[in-house]
């Protein structure tokens, strides 16, 4: 099904895109990246309309004017600057990036695996390292996309700590707390945070048509249900004409098909 064939009726991966745009509002003049198809859609959404201000990139080494798809053989980039991997890091260091990573885990008080699955010494899974994770969660605001919401990903605690979380950054002082700022986890199920006292995981919002007692059974360890939680805003109907818009191909129906 064509991205413009599914634009009558807003979708699951819809509304997951505009939870990751979301991730987006009030961010500025910043550098967004965004991994996965949901979120480098949300990205583009958020540039398109609330969030005119963002720089996004072609996913290799320029930044690029506008708003173009997903589908890179419909769509001309507009270069605007040049940023080669070296540059990256400076605008990592200055805390100018707000980013989406994917978590193969993601536990209780928000450490991101994307390492290893298994025991440290004999790991059963041996996944892409440890990457940029410690250095993006310490320097800048982080979120991640869990296109698959179940309790192998959301763990009581990772296998290994790629990225930091709220009690292991208070715990490192204040070079790994000062700009540690935890967002959210958008799953093809829900969005969870970590705005409690003790930093552990909230159940935020449910997208449509999913209960609270199917996130929670989901999820592989505790998860705070604070009163009353709010269902997931789906698109505007602008927002769905866009959303089909820039995924012509509907790729974001291959990563969350529900």
């Amino acid at each position: 099904m064509s991205g413009t064939d599914a634009g009558q009726v807003p979708r699951r991966a819809d509304v997951c895109a505009v939870a990751c745009a979301e991730v987006f509002r009030g961010a500025g003049e910043v550098l967004a990246s965004a991994f996965g198809t949901v979120p480098a859609l949300g990205a583009r959404l958020a540039k398109a309309t609330f969030a005119p201000d963002l720089l996004l990139t072609d996913g290799e080494a320029y930044v690029v004017a506008g708003t173009a798809g997903l589908d890179p053989g419909t769509d001309q980039l507009v270069v605007e600057s040049h940023l080669p991997f070296r540059r990256v890091f400076d605008v990592v260091w200055s805390g100018r990036r707000r980013l989406i990573m994917m978590a193969s885990q993601v536990d209780r008080t928000g450490n991101q695996n994307i390492s290893a699955i298994g025991p440290w010494e004999q790991p059963r899974v041996q996944l892409i390292g440890v990457r940029g994770a410690p250095g993006n969660t310490v320097n800048h605001p982080t979120s991640y996309w869990v296109p698959n919401h179940s309790p192998r990903t959301f763990v009581d605690q990772v296998d290994v700590v790629a990225g930091v979380g709220t009690r292991r950054a208070a715990q490192a002082g204040p070079a790994a707390s000062r700009y540690h700022q935890l967002g959210v986890v958008v799953s093809d199920l829900a969005v969870v945070d970590f705005d409690t006292p003790d930093g552990v995981m909230r159940l935020r919002s449910v997208h449509p048509g999913v209960t609270v007692d199917e996130v929670v059974a989901a999820t592989g360890c505790p998860l705070v249900v604070d009163g009353t939680v709010t269902e997931t805003r789906a698109p505007s109907d602008a927002e769905l004409a866009l959303l089909c818009a820039l995924d012509r191909e509907g790729r974001r129906f291959r990563e969350v098909p529900g």
